[in-house]
């Protein structure tokens, strides 16, 4: 009788860590090559998975151009001239803020430079220097602060906290350059989290961003990580601000999107119900973002952060055929959530392609009936 209690409790302890082991955070297996199930995603005209660009969330060709020009040359002035020429308050400029600070310490870290080589990123150094009162060096050099931050030590260490600090001041020093920026303030959105900032000091940032670009939504995306239960929130807080944003979104705005960016913050670590992808509250957040992916520009440089979410979502919901018809927008490029999470970028993505394509071709679905 003994032995018939230890058996149960083994079959019972089985079925609380597989779904752990399984489901960690939206890990998902990857269907095997030669299984019945599988699918060949290059019939649908995917990219490769060793070719997607994992810079960014979708195209941007003028940015690539301007970046080979300055990496090639170490001259910032192209990216200069490029900052300048795109809209204040868009989000375009926000992307290629980032896009700019994460190749300078992405070059830093491949050449911390010595004795006898300069460091990598020199050229946002001499862009300081030789341009001080230029607000798009300022703006960048402010979040490369804080993309190096968060890559090179440890939130509560004396050296996270100094780079914070410093990247706070230079932040400042942006916004006196432009005072109807928003972008400075965007960036210290990062430092508010890093920094443990007071609720009601976030709240006087925050007020400082929709005075300038209220509808702005990755300074919304940016805000929610702080109001997220592993940083100053909780997750009814964090809850209640997107759906918030979603409320008061203007016709064709994606800040409509904001509650599964929401849900996706609060992933449980653990997921002992199988339909949690199919339940209301998931349901409603996608069903929100699909309805801001239709009302939205095609030319919303956030478009491609929505529908990269959306494709992780619908796979997860098992739902093939509208999983499919988001992948053939992104495909090519997978730089946004939730795929920057992974170590490999490239291959997490390329997992959820191929699911969603043997799911739908075990629905019926061929090439010849994707839409395009």
């Amino acid at each position: 009788m003994e032995i018939l209690w230890v058996l149960m409790a083994l079959v019972m302890l089985s079925f609380v860590l597989l779904p752990f082991l399984r489901r960690r955070r939206g890990a998902i297996e990857q269907v095997p090559a030669g299984h019945p199930d599988a699918a060949d995603p290059a019939n649908y005209g995917f990219v490769l998975e060793e070719e997607l660009d994992i810079r960014m969330p979708g195209p941007d060709q003028d940015l690539l151009d301007v970046l080979a020009v300055v990496q090639h040359t170490q001259d910032y002035r192209a990216a200069q001239q490029l900052l300048a020429g795109t809209e204040t308050e868009g989000e375009r400029r926000w992307q290629r803020v980032q896009a700019f600070a994460g190749a300078a310490a992405l070059e830093l870290r491949q050449r911390p430079g010595g004795v006898s080589d300069a460091p990598g990123g020199q050229w946002l150094r001499v862009w300081r220097t030789e341009a001080p009162k230029d607000a798009g060096g300022a703006a960048v050099h402010a979040e490369f602060l804080v993309q190096q931050a968060w890559r090179t030590s440890t939130p509560g260490t004396d050296d996270f906290r100094i780079i914070m600090e410093e990247a706070k001041d230079a932040c400042g020093q942006a916004a006196l350059l432009a005072p109807g920026d928003p972008i400075p303030y965007i960036v210290e959105l990062s430092v508010a989290r890093g920094l443990n900032y007071s609720q009601p000091e976030f709240e006087q940032l925050w007020l400082k961003i929709l005075d300038r670009a209220p509808t702005h939504m990755g300074a919304h995306l940016a805000a929610l990580h702080y109001w997220c239960e592993k940083w100053h929130g909780s997750r009814d807080e964090a809850t209640s601000f997107a759906e918030a944003a979603a409320a008061r979104a203007p016709q064709g705005s994606l800040l409509a999107a904001m509650p599964l960016f929401g849900v996706f913050e609060h992933l449980p670590e653990v997921n002992l119900v199988s339909g949690f992808y199919q339940s209301e509250v998931v349901r409603k957040a996608i069903h929100g973002a699909l309805f801001a992916v239709q009302a939205a520009r095609a030319d919303d440089p956030m478009l491609a952060h929505v529908r990269h979410l959306l494709v992780f979502f619908l796979v997860r919901a098992e739902r093939w055929s509208e999983a499919m018809n988001q992948l053939i927008h992104v495909d090519g490029h997978v730089g946004a959530l939730p795929w920057t999470l992974s170590a490999d970028p490239a291959g997490e993505f390329a997992v959820y392609r191929a699911l969603a394509v043997a799911g739908y071709e075990a629905n019926g679905g061929s090439p010849a009936s994707l839409p395009h």
